[in-house]
């Protein structure tokens, strides 16, 4: 790189990006008999000085021949992360299309195809997906921006100003209002509902998909023993789809929720003092419900953390299972084959590549948004 173009490099990166405010796009579609509109673009969000510091990307949905759409039902969209655009929610399950899947959840091969989602929420509710800053096509105007936005304050605060301008932009302040968060958009939906209820805002109702509002639950680490009773019934769930665990689905689900918060939570309880056929007994009931060997159980304390049981469960069959959608079976690098954790989430890898590549061809050609930006799944956020 010559010293010029590392200047010239340098001095756009302290000028920030140009955040000029640009009309959104306006298309017309139908979804069986439902007509309605989409309104796509980026929403301005301004500091104090009334000077655009970042800009939000979203995609609305909205029905048409609503004779009072100010009392019309509607719900904003987001997943999760931290660093996740809302495609997933949008694309895979809320919004008017979907991408096509096999039907086991599986890769198909490409080229890969958008279809029309009968299961969509619009006859319910109109729908805005929002992408919150670093992540989609939202940027924030610098480097100090982005940082802000992506602290925990910073997210609801960029978040809940973008529902504000919506609102008043679209005059719906009076509509029956909604949120819907995925992962660590339900964390984020939470603090909205508080922050917001302090500007006038107030829900009325929240939907937690794949909820997460107390980390506990999910911290695998000495001394919280929540996480392994708590994850029980999915191991048990995923060991009886892949053959490893035997009975009827529903009858080995009840059996290991109560041996969860029963004889097993009892069992984590005593520690070291489990001992002589306590123990053994506990082992041999914990290895019938998750697929995993006695010694395998034995050797990680009856502490089989998630990580570890997606690459255990088939660990003779040298595949892994993914974590999000542990339907979904991997191949790990041979060379690894002795480590103790994938080398990543075969459920992620599949659908990376056919969501995003179909987003991006539908903002464009079928909602009218045009943009050379990358879509950032999950590598916009640095920190």
């Amino acid at each position: 790189m010559s010293e010029e173009t590392a200047d010239k490099k340098a001095d756009q990166k302290k000028k920030g990006l140009d955040l000029t405010e640009k009309d959104p796009a306006v298309t017309q579609h139908k979804a069986g008999s439902l007509d309605y509109e989409a309104v796509t673009g980026w929403m301005p969000i301004k500091d104090e000085k009334g000077e655009v510091h970042s800009e939000i990307f979203y995609t609305a949905y909205l029905k048409k021949g609503v004779k009072d759409r100010s009392k019309r039902p509607l719900m904003f969209s987001f997943n999760g992360g931290p660093g996740s655009p809302s495609l997933w929610l949008h694309l895979g399950a809320l919004g008017p299309k979907r991408v096509k899947m096999q039907d086991n959840g599986e890769l198909p091969p490409p080229p890969y195809e958008l279809v029309d989602n009968p299961h969509h929420w619009l006859g319910e509710t109109d729908l805005v997906f929002i992408d919150p800053v670093g992540t989609g096509f939202s940027r924030g105007k610098d480097e100090e921006a982005s940082k802000k936005a992506w602290s925990v304050d910073g997210d609801i605060e960029s978040v809940g100003e973008f529902i504000r301008l919506f609102l008043t932009r679209h005059s719906r302040w009076t509509s029956p209002l909604y949120l819907v968060g995925e992962s660590y958009g339900t964390t984020r939906a939470a603090g909205l509902a508080g922050y917001l209820i302090q500007r006038g805002v107030a829900f009325s109702g929240i939907v937690l998909v794949s909820s997460i509002l107390s980390f506990q639950t999910a911290r695998f680490v000495k001394g919280n023993d929540l996480p392994y009773a708590l994850f029980l019934p999915t191991y048990t769930a995923t060991g009886h789809y892949h053959g490893k665990v035997s009975g009827d689905l529903q009858d080995v689900l009840a059996e290991s929720r109560q041996f969860a918060l029963g004889e097993y939570w009892l069992a984590l309880a005593k520690g070291a003092a489990l001992q002589g056929k306590e123990r053994q007994k506990v082992c041999k009931k914990l290895s019938k419900l998750t697929g995993l060997s006695e010694e395998y159980l034995d050797l990680c304390d009856l502490r089989p953390v998630i990580h570890d049981f997606c690459k255990e469960l088939l660990r003779t069959d040298r595949r892994t299972v993914g974590r999000l959608d542990s339907r979904i079976k991997g191949r790990d690098d041979e060379l690894r084959g002795a480590d103790q954790r994938p080398e990543h989430d075969p459920s992620m890898s599949i659908i990376m590549a056919p969501y995003t590549s179909l987003f991006c061809q539908y903002v464009r050609d079928e909602l009218g948004c045009e943009t050379v930006r990358q879509y950032e799944i999950f590598g916009g956020i640095k920190s």
